[in-house]
């Protein structure tokens, strides 16, 4: 069973993220390829999207959200991304986690008691169809039919009764955010149903094109669900097995390309929750343990980030009209400049217009 080193997977990494090179390609077929863009905060799939394409512009998303090819919705691990359309339809039956386990959280403890969930289901349902609605006012409505309820907690019921897109906007750059948000039933959205069944073997094998070799726990970490040893069991005779430099498992399609651990890797910032950081259990291959200790008590990790050498180096913030960059690490003089570089070359999707400076601590 062959042997990947350290390097070997997070040059891997990079290459099936388009994160080695830039390429020109159509802002869907990117989503399509990643799968799913964590998009809570409405700017950061822009970064990320800029990160890896050729001469990218806001319009570029903008115009497939608005067209909707690509859409916006809870899918993976309950949070809020990016998909293609298409792709959603067969992902957000595979990743739904059991509704009875949700609605026994802590969470639903003064809104459950005495609720008919048929009957809530039924109305959530009416009050939505043809329509596209804030969340602010669905759960004003659905706390009028079902009261001495609250309207946040109901809004989110029913997203997880009913699978929900949002609306344009709400991923527009600067766009709308929290109860801003307008909904419509998923369905209805796309204009096609759902998948009857979850599709796990489909899921598994396009994670591994975008995030491979991984391991049993790194696919579920990624997709928020369990079980799936067994669907790698029935997929292993069509995989290729290697082996970490840990003894660790992993798995991979039998073409998909692996990168030389010696391939120059050039530095790129990336966005707060971008793939490939949220890609993996084991995070080894793009952030040390150390680095990742860090962030670990903000926003949940949410801090955008910046590579030198493929792997995480240190943070960065936008602050006004200043890019401030923060190294965890020393940096050599031509790493600097390198970091200086593409952050100038980042201030037209950040800011555009804004005669900006970048500060490196």
């Amino acid at each position: 069973m062959p042997e990947l080193s350290l390097r070997d997977l997070n040059r891997t990494l990079l290459l099936r993220q388009h994160l080695l090179e830039r390429v020109s390609m159509p802002v869907a077929d990117l989503i399509r390829h990643v799968i799913a863009v964590q998009a809570q905060e409405p700017n950061w799939p822009y970064i990320g999207m800029w990160a890896r394409l050729n001469d990218f512009r806001h319009e570029d998303l903008a115009a497939v959200l608005e067209d909707r090819t690509v859409m916006r919705a809870t899918t993976i691990r309950r949070t809020v991304h990016l998909t293609t359309a298409d792709d959603y339809r067969w992902l957000f039956p595979t990743v739904r986690p059991d509704p009875t386990a949700t609605l026994g959280t802590a969470y639903f403890c003064d809104v459950m008691p005495g609720l008919d969930l048929d009957e809530f289901a039924s109305a959530g349902r009416e009050l939505l169809v043809g329509k596209t609605l804030p969340r602010r006012e669905l759960g004003r409505a659905l706390a009028e039919r079902f009261p001495n309820r609250d309207s946040g907690k109901l809004m989110h019921l029913l997203g997880i009764l009913h699978p929900l897109a949002h609306d344009a906007a709400a991923g527009a750059w600067g766009g709308w955010r929290g109860r801003y948000v307008s909904v419509s039933l998923a369905e209805e959205w796309i204009g096609a149903p759902l998948a009857e069944r979850p599709q796990p073997e489909t899921m598994v094998l396009r994670y591994l094109a975008a995030f491979g070799p991984a391991s049993v726990a790194d696919v579920q970490a990624w997709s928020g669900t369990t079980r799936l040893a067994e669907v790698l069991a029935r997929l292993r005779p069509q995989l290729r097995v290697f082996r970490d430099d840990t003894g660790r498992e992993l798995f991979d399609l039998p073409d998909a390309p692996l990168a030389d651990s010696n391939t120059p890797a050039p530095v790129r910032f990336l966005p707060a929750f971008d793939n490939a950081l949220q890609g993996h259990r084991d995070r080894s291959r793009v952030i040390s343990a150390e680095d990742r200790a860090r962030i670990a008590k903000v926003a949940s990790g949410g801090v955008p980030m910046y590579l030198v050498d493929g792997f995480v180096h240190g943070k960065w913030a936008l602050e006004g009209e200043t890019i401030r960059v923060t190294p965890w690490h020393p940096l050599s003089a031509a790493e600097e400049a390198a970091v200086q570089a593409e952050a100038e070359r980042m201030f037209p999707i950040l800011a555009p217009g804004v005669d900006g400076k970048i500060v490196i601590d």
